[in-house]
């Protein structure tokens, strides 16, 4: 079972997603002075009162402008309504009722849910007059609200909980496996995560950048349920810095962070690029495991050979990397029970007596080189931790690692463990003399 979802939508900068993250006490939502920020329909998590639902943030309508974009951003926000048990029309009371309200409120006046009217930007206590006028939308009593200040914010939530009647909360799920799509601006996210869902959940436009939050979808694979994050274009902070796509990236790696596997969706026209890489290394910074996807592979003729062993060569994680096509469909079922198993993998633990064989058998055939006349011992090995794997390893003296051989022992895991994608911490740790302990 699933939160009760309300839908909040309005005109464009109107402060909607400002009023979102006020009222979830957070800020799980892109907010800027520039109008028309928030596209997709992003899904937050809010509880007042013991009572936990979703609100449901959409992209301003505007339904004049006919432009591709609004058009699509419209549509976006029709289906937010469509799903929602209860929708919140956002109004500026500063700018007073608009012909764009008066519209949309004549669509809501037909909805078979509650619908609530907030008049936002009353920023000041004697600024309850603002409301007057929004009674004319027929959607029952305004009520004067500061997505600023938070004025209102409680009155606005007590009435959005009793409008969802007796919705009982969802049972939380531990196990969900949470997958971020992360990458270069138009690299194909969007169409792939639409892809994997089968309908189109989330904008899609030639023009890069179009993305500016990340989107949260759930959804079962093979039984297991499935929290796929679309995340905005990662690019290098010094070319966003101070503009909304900088808050927008400040989104994608926050997801990075909470995710179990980062997609790494790449241009296959463009082959894997020193950027696909960066953000790969982003990825395997925040402990996330990793898998690479070459989408448009349908549009290109890119060696594949060559580009596994540039990413051999370059990530210390190995990750995968999978070819597919998510216009034509091609191997895109592949790519999320890849992504469940190395979640499975980053979990799992390794029989304390099977690694120290392991680590035996690796000093037997390639034994560490010796250093300042010395050679490094290694006496017992276990493993700490998970997700990432934790493997800590008692040693003579750790000045006598060597980095290659280090690196060695660490990719011989790999292979065994199949563990190709997924962090791997290597703690060599001194052993305590006898005497110490006497």
């Amino acid at each position: 079972m699933s939160l009760p979802t309300v839908a909040v939508v309005g005109f464009p900068n109107v402060g909607k997603s400002t009023l979102v993250n006020r009222l979830a006490g957070g800020r799980e939502t892109v907010t800027h002075a520039e109008p028309g920020v928030t596209r997709d329909r992003k899904r937050v998590r809010c509880e007042w009162n013991g009572v936990a639902f979703e609100l449901l943030d959409t992209g301003g309508i505007d339904l004049q402008d006919e432009s591709e974009l609004a058009q699509d951003i419209q549509r976006q926000a029709q289906l937010g309504m469509a799903e929602a048990d209860a929708v919140l029309l956002v109004v500026d009371g500063r700018a007073g009722m608009r012909a764009g309200d008066a519209e949309l409120a004549k669509t809501l006046r037909g909805a078979t849910v509650p619908t609530l009217v907030a008049v936002n930007k009353a920023d000041r206590p004697g600024d309850e007059h603002l409301v007057a006028e929004f009674h004319k939308l027929g959607l029952g009593a305004p009520l004067a609200v500061s997505a600023t200040h938070g004025l209102g914010s409680g009155d606005l939530l007590d009435r959005l909980v009793a409008a969802l009647g007796d919705a009982q909360p969802a049972a939380e799920d531990e196990d969900a496996v949470r997958v971020a799509v992360i990458g270069r601006p138009n690299a194909g996210k969007s169409s792939l995560v639409n892809a994997f869902l089968g309908a189109e959940r989330v904008i899609v436009s030639e023009r890069a950048g179009t993305t500016r939050d990340a989107i949260d979808t759930e959804l079962e694979v093979d039984g297991r349920r499935v929290i796929l994050v679309d995340t905005a274009g990662l690019r290098r902070r010094s070319k966003v810095a101070g503009t909304v796509d900088y808050y927008a990236q400040l989104r994608s790696e926050r997801a990075v962070e909470r995710a179990d596997v980062a997609l790494v969706v790449c241009d296959a026209s463009e082959g894997v690029t020193s950027e696909d890489l960066r953000v790969a290394e982003l990825a395997m910074r925040s402990g996330c495991a990793t898998l690479l996807a070459l989408n448009k592979w349908d549009e290109t003729r890119t060696d594949l050979d060559d580009a596994k062993a540039r990413v051999g060569r370059k990530l210390r994680l190995r990750p995968a990397v999978i070819t597919c096509s998510a216009a034509r469909g091609r191997n895109v079922p592949k790519l999320l029970p890849k992504a469940i198993e190395l979640a499975d993998r980053a979990g799992e633990r390794i029989p304390t007596p099977q690694l120290n064989r392991f680590v035996a058998d690796v000093v037997a055939t390639t034994p560490p080189p010796s250093r300042r006349g010395r050679r490094l011992r290694l006496y017992y090995s276990a493993q700490v931790g998970e997700r990432p794997p934790r493997i800590a390893i008692q040693v003579n003296d750790r000045r006598l690692i060597v980095r290659d051989w280090a690196y060695h022992l660490e990719n011989r895991l790999r292979e065994a463990y199949g563990l190709e994608g997924v962090p791997l911490v290597i703690d060599f740790v001194p052993r305590k003399s006898r005497y110490q302990n006497a």
